[in-house]
């Protein structure tokens, strides 16, 4: 009988910890899809306005016979938009991004190719977008910039942002939300990486960039996430301990009421 009392509380403490776990994976998903959806909807809003650039684009070509260079490049923006539509859609994971930025990026570069073919210019020379907002557009030149508690680097800025830079006045910088702070992008942890990468990862090293994602202003959300996941880890735990001593306990004394 005793045995067979045992077996029982077994299982029951065996189905604690599995209902434990289960409910840690449940939360670990939740905050995962708490820090995805602000770098989603970075993107989303990121393809809105590709649509946008190219609505005004079909508006500066109405009425305008396009010869096969100014075609083809206004046709790979196109393409460009409706792929970074889709792969938008798909986004579940934060590397995801990547994807759909290194689709933006060529877009926009495709249609900076159709506007200097149209004007009778030579081709703009690949270069970045914007470090301060990827929304600008292409870079026309490197600006020397210091981050919020960085090191001064030099990053690509678009012309307005760069004559913001030179009268020393403060450029355009897209911002996002940390805890109740309102940071640049660039300092708002890991899970922006991505995002960066697929703008600015095919023009050399990142390694400028990535300090500034990791070690910048983000690092007190990054610092708040692995504080999070470690209460978590700790609370998952204890809850397990809790569930496992409280079954053994009542064990213990099932089994001081036997004489064996």
């Amino acid at each position: 009988m005793a045995v067979v009392i045992f077996l029982i509380l077994l299982a029951v403490a065996a189905a604690v910890v599995v209902s434990v776990v289960k409910s840690n994976q449940r939360r670990a998903l939740e905050r995962k899809e708490r820090e995805l959806a602000p770098v989603r909807q970075f993107a989303f809003e990121d393809v809105t306005a590709l649509g946008e650039e190219l609505q005004l684009l079909d508006i500066e070509m109405a009425g305008r016979e396009l010869d096969p260079g100014e075609h083809a490049d206004y046709q790979r923006a196109l393409d460009a938009y409706e792929s970074a539509k889709r792969a938008a859609d798909k986004i579940t994971e934060p590397e995801h991004v990547k994807g759909v930025t290194e689709i933006l990026e060529d877009g926009k570069y495709a249609m900076a190719c159709v506007r200097a073919r149209v004007a009778g210019l030579p081709l703009p020379t690949r270069r970045p977008p914007c470090f301060f907002d990827p929304r600008h557009g292409l870079s026309v030149e490197d600006v020397p910039y210091t981050p919020p508690g960085g090191a001064q680097r030099d990053v690509p800025a678009c012309q307005l942002d760069a004559e913001r830079v030179r009268a020393g006045a403060e450029p355009d910088i897209r911002k996002v939300m940390v805890g109740n702070r309102r940071v640049p992008y660039f300092q708002g942890g890991r899970a922006y990486q991505p995002y960066a990468a697929g703008y600015f990862g095919g023009f050399g090293p990142m390694d400028w960039m990535f300090m500034g994602l990791l070690f910048g202003g983000g690092f007190d959300g990054l610092g708040d996430g692995i504080g999070a996941i470690g209460e978590g880890l700790g609370e998952g735990i204890g809850s397990i301990g809790d569930g496992i001593g409280g079954m053994f306990d009542g064990i213990g004394d099932m089994f001081d009421g036997f004489d064996f």
